[in-house]
């Protein structure tokens, strides 16, 4: 969360390589006719629905950060959908061309054990306080409610470790895309 992870992408688009954003495709199958919206709205009530009956993210984020186990029953309820539709799209992709390089941007993939399955692994990573401004600034979270977010995730040190490259993204923007660079240079001549 708030690591640069949506900047980096957006530079290896830029450079030529195909992205699908997990979070966004998790936002998307929560939609009113997604297939994950009549199971969430079941498992954790109507009250996270706006007037309109779509499922307001805020208030079921309030839930599900905030509950014991609240945020294990989303996740099992959407990873399955997320995975699935990462398998076609990047079957797609392949099938479009043989030589492509298909990017998943996701915050929690070394968590839910998909991170097994890809070639590679880009961690993008910056000191927890800059982490926190960050989120405040883009998401309007307190401070506390960015650190308990944060604190649901892998701590990035272990991240770290899972990583073919990283990414420092604590610096510059020049610096940030200077490591992406080079981190794309290095996965178009594995794809040669």
């Amino acid at each position: 969360m708030a690591t640069g992870k949506s900047t980096v992408g957006a530079e290896l688009v830029r450079l030529g390589c195909h992205l699908l954003k997990a979070d966004e495709l998790g936002h998307k199958l929560l939609e009113k006719g997604g297939p994950c919206y009549e199971p969430v709205v079941a498992a954790f009530g109507r009250a996270i629905l706006d007037q309109n009956e779509n499922i307001e993210r805020r208030r079921l984020g309030m839930v599900v950060f905030n509950e014991t186990g609240a945020l294990d029953r989303l996740n099992s309820i959407i990873h399955p959908a997320v995975f699935a539709y990462e398998e076609n799209w990047l079957k797609g992709v392949e099938d479009y061309d043989t030589r492509a390089i298909a990017i998943v941007e996701a915050a929690i993939l070394i968590e839910t054990g998909n991170d097994k399955n890809f070639d590679k692994l880009i961690v993008t990573w910056c000191p927890e306080e800059l982490m926190v401004s960050r989120a405040v600034a883009r998401s309007g979270f307190s401070p506390d409610e960015a650190r308990r977010r944060i604190a649901k995730q892998m701590p990035i040190e272990e991240k770290k470790q899972y990583a073919d490259y990283l990414i420092d993204t604590s610096g510059t923007m020049e610096s940030t895309l200077e490591q992406t660079r080079a981190v794309y240079a290095a996965l178009r001549s594995v794809s040669l």
